[in-house]
């Protein structure tokens, strides 16, 4: 992975349709024997509000899969900075923070959902490396233009 895309620093500076905002609360299933979430929750936080983003305009895998390219995820990378304890609001935020040929990159932040005038506490920083490939082969293919189109590029 080449560049760190900081969510904070793209947020107001994209399409509103390349980011996109969810709230979780952790629950009882999501914390290990330390009694705080599990990392590897964190990862399917990532992927859902990744989903979400993309179902909200219409692209789901579906979608994607007639227009004959699917992404693929080729890296993860996470940072944890602070542990999510049971009952914790999270906000998971994403942004479609680059895109070339074959490959995008995502962006996402975990913050603690703090009170009203409250500022967020940064639980962890992801980015996601996707490589498009076609569906049926499996191969790196070029991501189709109503994609492209569909997510603000």
């Amino acid at each position: 992975m080449r560049t760190v895309h900081p969510v904070d620093l793209l947020w107001d500076r994209v399409s509103p349709r390349r980011r996109y905002e969810l709230t979780v609360t952790v629950e009882p299933s999501h914390l290990d024997d330390l009694h705080h979430v599990n990392n590897t929750v964190y990862l399917v936080w990532c992927e859902q509000v990744a989903r979400a983003h993309a179902l909200s305009l219409g692209m789901g895998t579906d979608a994607l899969s007639q227009l004959g390219a699917v992404p693929v995820a080729r890296q993860h990378v996470i940072t944890y900075h602070r542990p999510a304890l049971l009952g914790d609001r999270v906000r998971l935020r994403t942004v479609l923070a680059e895109h070339a040929g074959v490959r995008s990159v995502r962006a996402y932040s975990l913050d603690r959902a703090g009170e009203p005038g409250q500022a967020a506490e940064r639980l962890a920083e992801c980015q996601t490396e996707w490589v498009w490939v076609d569906p049926t082969t499996g191969r790196p293919k070029r991501t189709p233009q109503a994609v492209l189109e569909a997510f603000g590029f």
